[in-house]
């Protein structure tokens, strides 16, 4: 049973990319580019039009990495409920992947222009 478990793409992509996302959210918090760069970081035209943005950016979407991480991985169970074959697994994993990245980007564009859009008047 657990041999299976391992073999599953389901399992194998929603608990290592959660966990890979969770410590890079992690390690985003803890040491998070101080100046705007072009190399690490959260980096997007919003974050990076002025330094109170970046940094708000950098330690807002690290929460957002490490909560959405977590989230990833628990669905890891549905690995265990699934009576899907390998390909269709594949086809959930890798979208509920592409969809935690989607959401941690609309949730942190939508906090910087919550935050930072009195600027424009």
């Amino acid at each position: 049973m657990m041999s299976e478990l391992l073999e599953d793409p389901l399992f194998n992509i929603t608990i290592i990319v959660g966990l890979i996302f969770f410590l890079a959210g992690f390690m985003m918090y803890k040491f998070p580019p101080k100046k705007i760069n072009y190399l690490y970081g959260y980096r997007t035209v919003q974050s990076m039009k002025s330094q109170e943005r970046w940094e708000f950016a950098q330690k807002y979407s690290a929460k957002e990495m490490m909560k959405l991480g977590l989230l990833l991985a628990a669905f890891c169970l549905l690995a265990e409920i699934s009576n899907f074959d390998n390909d269709v697994n594949l086809i959930i994993g890798l979208s509920l992947m592409i969809l935690i990245v989607v959401i941690l980007f609309v949730r942190v564009e939508k906090a910087i222009k919550a935050r930072f859009d009195d600027e424009k008047r």
